[in-house]
C-alpha cells in the first residue's frame, strides 16, 4: 500500500493508511505514534517558552513545569482511556496487569490515551510546577494554549500510523483506507469500505484553532485565562463532531459516547473560566509572576521590554493603585494600555 494519496483520472479517490506503524532499530522497537506525541511535546514546549518569555518570565521555565506536568498528563490520559474503555483491558480472557504481553493496561505504545485525561493530568501537573517556579497559573496556562492545541494536532497522526480512531463508512473522495482485517472494521461491510478520515478533521480543526489563538492572544483581554478558555471552548466544540461520527468501541453514557459528554463538559468548564475570571479580573496581569516571586536571573533584561511591541507592560504598578490591605489581584486599566503581543498591530 503506498503512501501516496490515491487518484482516479488525476482526482482524489482515497486516503490509505500507512504500511507501517514503528521501525525497530536493532532490538528497540519505535513507534510512529510515540513520535508524533514527542514532536508535539517538544513543539508545544518551544512555542509556549516564546510566549512566555515575552511576557517577562525567566527564559526556559517551562522546562521545570514541564517536568511536573508532562508524565502527569501522560498518566492522566493512560488512566482516563482505560477507565472509559474497560471492555478492552478487564474481563475474561484479557490480560490487564502484564506489561509484556500486548493488551495490557501499561500499553501505551499500542494507543490509548485521552487528552481530556492529559488535561486534567496535566493541569494538576502545571499548578504544582507553578507553584515550585513561582509563575501565575493562569499566565502559564495561556502562554500554553496554542502550543498545546498545535501538539494534540501533530498527536493525531499517531492515530493514522495506527490505523484506529477512524469514523462512518463515506463515499466521499478523502475517504480513508482501512484493511478489513483490522480489529475495528465493522463486520458486514465489503472490503475496500471507505472511511471519514476523523483525525485529519481534528488536525485541520486544531491547525485553524492555533491561528486563531494566536491572533487572540495578542490582545489585551486575553490575559487571566480568558485564552485558554477559548483553547477549551474550541477543542471541546470540534472534538463533540468528531467524536460522534467515530465508530470505535465506547462506553455509552444517556445515548452518548463517553468522550462527546468530555467535550460538552470542556465546553462548559471554558465558559465558567471565561466568564469568572473577567469578573474576577477586569485589569492587566501585573507579572507573569506570583506576587512575592520573580525571576531567579534578577539582573538579566525581560525581553519583553526590549521591543515595546511585544505583549504587556511586566513592570510594578504604580503604588498608588495599591493600598494597603487592598485585595485586587489585577492592575485596575486606568493608565494606557500597553501594547499586547501584537497589542493593536
Amino acid at each position: 500500500m503506498s503512501l501516496a494519496l490515491h487518484t482516479f483520472n488525476g482526482v482524489l479517490a482515497s486516503i490509505p493508511s500507512p504500511p507501517e506503524s514503528y521501525i525497530d532499530l536493532g532490538p528497540i522497537r519505535i513507534h510512529f505514534y510515540a513520535l508524533c506525541i514527542i514532536a508535539g511535546i517538544i513543539a508545544a514546549t518551544l512555542i509556549t517558552n516564546h510566549r512566555l518569555t515575552k511576557r517577562g518570565a525567566e527564559p526556559w521555565v517551562v522546562i521545570d513545569i514541564s517536568i511536573l506536568a508532562v508524565p502527569l498528563a501522560i498518566i492522566g490520559a493512560r488512566i482516563f482511556h482505560v477507565v472509559t474503555h474497560p471492555n478492552f483491558y478487564f474481563g475474561e480472557g484479557k490480560n490487564t496487569w502484564n506489561p509484556f504481553e500486548p493488551g495490557s493496561v501499561w500499553a501505551i505504545w499500542e494507543g490509548g490515551i485521552a487528552i481530556f485525561g492529559a488535561l486534567i493530568g496535566g493541569a494538576i501537573g502545571a499548578y504544582l510546577g507553578c507553584k515550585w517556579t513561582g509563575i501565575r497559573f493562569w499566565t502559564f496556562a495561556d502562554a500554553l494554549a496554542p502550543g498545546l492545541l498545535l501538539a494534540q494536532a501533530m498527536g493525531r497522526f499517531g492515530n493514522w500510523f495506527n490505523h484506529e480512531l477512524f469514523g462512518l463508512p463515506t463515499d466521499l473522495p478523502w475517504g480513508l483506507e482501512i484493511e478489513s482485517t483490522n480489529s475495528a472494521f465493522p463486520p458486514g461491510l465489503p472490503e475496500g469500505t471507505l472511511f471519514h478520515p476523523t483525525f485529519l478533521y481534528e488536525v485541520l480543526w486544531n491547525g485553524l484553532g492555533v491561528l486563531v489563538l494566536l491572533w487572540l492572544g495578542r490582545k489585551l483581554f486575553f490575559q487571566w485565562g480568558r485564552l485558554f478558555a477559548i483553547y477549551l471552548i474550541w477543542y471541546s466544540a470540534g472534538r463533540v463532531v468528531w467524536e460522534s461520527i467515530r465508530i470505535d468501541p465506547s462506553e455509552i453514557i444517556l445515548g452518548l459516547r463517553s468522550n462527546v459528554w468530555a467535550a460538552i463538559i470542556g465546553v462548559f468548564v471554558g465558559l465558567v473560566i471565561l466568564v469568572v475570571q473577567t469578573r474576577r479580573h477586569p485589569g492587566l496581569e501585573p507579572s507573569p509572576y506570583q506576587p512575592g516571586r520573580g525571576r531567579k536571573d534578577v539582573d538579566a533584561d525581560v525581553q519583553s521590554q526590549d521591543n515595546p511591541s511585544d505583549f504587556v507592560d511586566v513592570s510594578e504598578p504604580p503604588s498608588e493603585e495599591t493600598s494597603a490591605g487592598a485585595t485586587a489581584t489585577s492592575t485596575a486599566p486606568t493608565r494606557t494600555a500597553p501594547t499586547s503581543e501584537a497589542g493593536t498591530r
